[in-house]
């Protein structure tokens, strides 16, 4: 059984721990204000671009004008999986969650006989992939140093795998992120990038309504890879939301769990210091009697 000494010292230490825990809350709740208004903010470009380049999709076709970025190598063998997660921890499931959908979808890969690449941005991801596949990484982005993730960043990333995909690295490249739905929700989202998958709907026009000038063919050439960069633009502004409103989630549980805690410490400290109390009463009454 514990001594009053070391309950007390364990009450005093979930009580730091608490104090801990409800700053990061308030500050995941602070930042997920400006994380969510810069998601939702782009989620109508993002749609309405993927709209446009859907139409001008449909217009090309199977033709022999079509960009590789939309066609495709002819193969689907050699699959590159970004797996896009957060740099720090304590935000509950949050990057096991997407680790684990792409786990799956890389076992699945390799057991239909293809081969996966792996590269990964944020290094929860990597940490939590290299043991089962540290021998397919094939590179990884450290965005530790970056305070709000810009266009730039996104840029960056996209340039890299457009310029492996042009070297005939990969034939299928699909990224992994966490859609934002609000704070209790986050759903782990895989989206293939390359080649470009686009829903066409009439709103969009079907790409029978419109003249392009120059010629459909180039003017994907030119949108597609701007297109890349835009997904994934899109999937870490999502993250990055997911992110706050899971350790938002994650605090505010660890928070009540550490009041819970202190008050069944405190009844034990209690119980404890009355059967000492009693004890010495007891120790009392019995060397006044025999006297």
């Amino acid at each position: 059984m514990p001594s009053l000494k070391d309950l007390k010292n364990r009450i005093e230490s979930v009580k730091n721990t608490r104090k801990i825990t409800k700053a990061m809350q308030m500050v995941a709740a602070a930042k997920l204000r400006r994380a969510q208004d810069s998601a939702e903010a782009a989620r109508p470009y993002s749609e309405r671009f993927n709209g446009v380049l859907g139409s001008l999709a449909a217009s090309v076709g199977g033709s022999e004008n079509a960009p590789r970025l939309l066609s495709g190598t002819g193969s689907d063998q050699t699959h590159l999986l970004v797996v896009m997660t957060a740099e720090r921890g304590l935000c509950g499931g949050f990057n096991s969650n997407i680790a684990k959908l792409a786990r799956q979808h890389a076992n699945a890969l390799i057991s239909a006989g293809k081969t996966v690449k792996i590269l990964t941005v944020g290094k929860k991801g990597r940490d939590n992939l290299r043991r089962d596949f540290g021998s397919i990484f094939l590179a990884h982005v450290d965005l530790t140093q970056v305070k709000r993730v810009g266009y730039s960043d996104a840029q960056s990333i996209a340039q890299d795998i457009l310029a492996r995909f042009d070297n005939g690295e990969f034939d299928v490249a699909t990224i992994f992120y966490s859609k934002f739905e609000n704070v209790v929700s986050q759903i782990p989202t895989a989206q293939q990038v390359i080649p470009a998958s686009y829903e066409t709907t009439e709103s969009d026009g079907g790409g029978s309504f419109y003249d392009y000038e120059p010629d459909e063919g180039a003017i994907l050439a030119n949108l597609l890879p701007r297109g890349v960069a835009t997904q994934i633009f899109s999937a870490l502004l999502e993250n990055g939301a997911s992110e706050q409103g899971a350790r938002m989630s994650a605090m505010d549980n660890a928070t009540r769990n550490a009041g819970e805690m202190i008050d069944k410490l405190t009844i034990e400290f209690n119980r404890s210091r009355q059967a000492v109390i009693t004890n010495e009463l007891i120790e009392i009454i019995s060397g006044a009697e025999a006297l």
